[in-house]
């Protein structure tokens, strides 16, 4: 339930000190887990300029993919959030790049999310629309949907998600987006509910709400995936 506290401990591995859930079944759902490191002996040189190794040139493992580089292709620390880890960690050229475009997400795009906007949200077949905050949970395990009544939708039970845009813009532009459609698993049952959630009046904070939880869904579906 969401409403169990999520606590936390720091624990120190390989690639450093993380934070993490003290219960495993409470992760975020956009978290990765730590890679096998490739080991030594299998890797005489640099996976990425083919640099062979030696007591000058030592080798060093990505905290990202676990693969083995030398000092100049693996030499940037940077955050690394969906490992829970603490500080900045060595991460190799091509995993660099794609962490810092990921800290988008945590420095920008989440604020968004656990701010919430207001949709019309209709639940399943029903034709009874209600207008209600849809916002991301604190822990991010969950969207909570809060208007005359309340409920919840955990992000891993969700098996789809699609965005909606409006058919056309003012003066022609791109289309923006204006709904989201869910398909997710309720708690306790294997059968998907749907869920429509459409922009209310502020349409501009819910156009960006739903362009974050875009961006959030790629997170989610890699996570599962890995």
């Amino acid at each position: 339930m969401s409403s169990v506290p999520d606590g936390k401990k720091l624990v120190r591995s390989p690639s450093g000190l993380r934070m993490v859930p003290e219960n495993g079944a409470f992760h975020c759902p956009f978290s990765l887990d730590e890679p096998q490191w490739v080991p030594d002996k299998e890797c005489p040189r640099c996976m990425q300029c083919d640099t062979k190794f030696d007591f000058i040139r030592r080798k060093h493992h990505c905290r990202r993919c676990g693969r083995c580089f030398c000092d100049k292709c693996c030499s940037k620390k940077v955050a690394l959030p969906r490992m829970c880890f603490v500080d900045p960690v060595r991460q190799c050229t091509e995993c660099s790049v794609v962490s810092q475009k990921e800290m988008e997400f945590y420095d920008k795009q989440l604020k968004v999310l656990l701010a919430g906007s207001t949709f019309i949200v209709t639940l399943g077949t029903s034709e009874k629309s209600e207008t209600m905050t849809c916002r991301l949970s604190n822990n991010h395990r969950y969207l909570f949907l809060d208007g005359e009544s309340h409920f919840e939708v955990e992000l891993s039970r969700i098996s789809s998600m699609q965005i909606l845009t409006d058919e056309s813009s003012p003066g022609g532009g791109m289309s923006t987006a204006s709904g989201m459609l869910l398909h997710y698993k309720p708690m306790g049952s294997q059968d998907a509910q749907q869920l429509r959630m459409e922009a209310a009046d502020d349409k501009k904070a819910a156009s960006l709400w739903l362009a974050a939880m875009h961006k959030a869904a790629k997170l989610l579906y890699e996570a599962r995936d890995q």
